[in-house]
């Protein structure tokens, strides 16, 4: 697991290869990954959008942008934490992705930016 804290806020990710959901002869690899946010800060605040940069081992790269994660923009208090499951195709065995989320102080209204700790997705058979 990866974690990191970075503006009172702590981001940890725990990522799982999905062989069912794979093809690798077509160079389709499926991954799901479990990010947790905890707020340890003394105000609420709001998840309001979130920044992926995805790069696959070839060299390739995307960027990924929307409002809230899967669905929502969950609230939380101080020492509430938020836990959600998403996925990433990549076209290669290996990965990794990075990015942040904008956050809003719900007493103050002024938002700021929490990063995502680069994170990797690797097939299992490619660690040995």
């Amino acid at each position: 697991m990866i974690s990191k804290i970075s503006e009172g806020v702590q981001i940890s990710v725990e990522t799982f290869y999905q062989s069912d959901y794979s093809n690798p002869t077509n160079n389709e690899f499926m991954f799901a990954y479990r990010i947790t946010i905890e707020n340890h800060n003394s105000f609420t605040i709001k998840l309001l959008r979130r920044h992926w940069y995805i790069f696959d081992s070839n060299g390739e790269h995307r960027e990924v942008e929307g409002e809230g994660v899967v669905g929502v923009q969950p609230v939380l208090k101080p020492n509430e934490q938020f836990q959600y499951v998403s996925g990433c195709n990549l076209r290669t065995e290996m990965g990794k992705m990075q990015g942040y989320y904008s956050m809003e102080n719900q007493n103050s209204k002024e938002q700021f930016s929490v990063k995502i700790p680069p994170f990797e997705m690797i097939v299992p058979n490619k660690m040995n």
